[in-house]
């Protein structure tokens, strides 16, 4: 079984941390293929994924629309925080909510290290420049192509800020950089599980393994051990499930 996630989601050592229990319990073998949730959907749309885990929204309403998915159920949250130099020389900290952190960077032109790979921190991005009334540009905004943890590697090199999830950076090491802004709910980060439709999808998928998947992953003991993933190493919670309160 094909599951196309996010780097989000391997970055944060979730994947390592639960998929050994999935091939334990089933008969199906998954193979995971790390990339921004935009690119997970392509894959699922050319029938090159049998599921996705992904936290891309509208894209993800978007691609049920279409017809490429046979269901869509929520698994967990994160948040996502603007991350940047320490002492925050943007002074984002004060801000009210996130697009008015991301007009102080604007106003200040602070470096900012962006994405830019159709992911679904991206695509969040994207949307508070846009709330922000604002179309980054210039020297000061550094498009990265490159997944979560890579960019957040960028951002600690350059000075710069960033849109990370909470979980891929407190999992990613040697960094400097520390949470510039946090805890609006506009930063709120849902992640969806998607099962492939394999009548509708241009290659052939193994839809037996998928819904097997999504009814694992959403399974209580399962969004136990979601819940427990991160708090020994970092004395937090990464994830929250969504499924038993």
């Amino acid at each position: 079984m094909i599951l196309a996630t996010t780097t989000s989601t391997q970055d944060s050592g979730l994947l390592d941390a639960i998929l050994p229990e999935f091939e334990d319990a089933s008969g199906c073998v998954p193979k995971t293929v790390a990339v921004g949730s935009g690119q997970a959907m392509t894959m699922g749309e050319k029938g090159d994924a049998d599921a996705l885990l992904v936290h891309s929204p509208d894209a993800e309403k978007a691609f049920m629309a279409a017809g490429n998915g046979a269901s869509r159920e929520p698994v967990m949250h994160n948040d996502f925080v603007l991350v940047g130099p320490p002492k925050d020389p943007a002074g984002i900290g004060e801000a009210s909510d996130a697009a008015a952190a991301m007009r102080l960077v604007s106003q200040q032109q602070a470096p900012f290290a962006s994405r830019a790979d159709d992911s679904g921190t991206n695509a969040k991005e994207l949307s508070l420049w846009e709330e922000a009334d604002i179309e980054p540009s210039g020297s000061w905004y550094v498009e990265t192509g490159k997944g979560m943890g890579e960019t957040l590697t960028i951002a600690n090199q350059k000075q710069a800020y960033t849109l990370a999830d909470r979980g891929t950076f407190l999992a990613t090491s040697n960094l400097e950089s520390e949470i510039a802004f946090e805890g609006s709910p506009d930063l709120r980060n849902p992640y969806h599980v998607i099962v492939v439709a394999s009548d509708n999808t241009a290659g052939a998928t193994n839809e037996p393994c998928a819904k097997e998947f999504s009814e694992w992953i959403r399974s209580e003991p399962v969004q136990r051990s979601i819940a427990d993933v991160g708090v020994e190493e970092h004395g937090q919670q990464l994830f929250f499930p969504d499924v038993h309160d």
